[in-house]
């Protein structure tokens, strides 16, 4: 497996609201930084960051027009443009986002989210 198939499999979890197949792609130490928003480190930080928002969805697509991997499974970075579409209620929140992965023996160490918190806030309340 290549990393940017790895990573592709992360966000396939993500999409069918596998936030535990998700979890179990990343290192105890990774460290997820949703940049406008804060850093969470571990499994279980990542779950109480992303759970909540997870549960009011009832469907989640994340899709990635563009995506570039250097490295290997044991020490590789992947990076991503994609938009998350999550549909809350009677509408489809989409953020365009900015990804960047790095992966360590396997699992995913670091986790980076770029996108604009406005926007997001305006579509929260929309």
């Amino acid at each position: 497996m290549t990393p940017s198939e790895f990573v592709s499999d992360f966000i396939s979890a993500f999409n069918t609201r596998n936030l535990e197949a998700a979890i179990a792609m990343v290192d105890n130490e990774c460290e997820y930084d949703n940049v406008p928003m804060g850093k969470v480190v571990g499994p279980e930080g990542i779950r109480a960051s992303l759970e909540p928002f997870i549960a009011m969805c009832d469907q989640i697509e994340w899709l990635v027009s563009h995506q570039v991997e250097s490295g290997t499974m044991h020490a590789g970075v992947v990076m991503n443009e994609r938009v998350d579409r999550f549909h809350l209620g009677d509408h489809w929140l989409e953020i365009a986002v900015a990804g960047l992965f790095v992966i360590r023996n396997n699992k995913i160490v670091l986790w980076r989210d770029y996108f604009d918190k406005q926007t997001f806030i305006e579509q929260m309340s929309a």
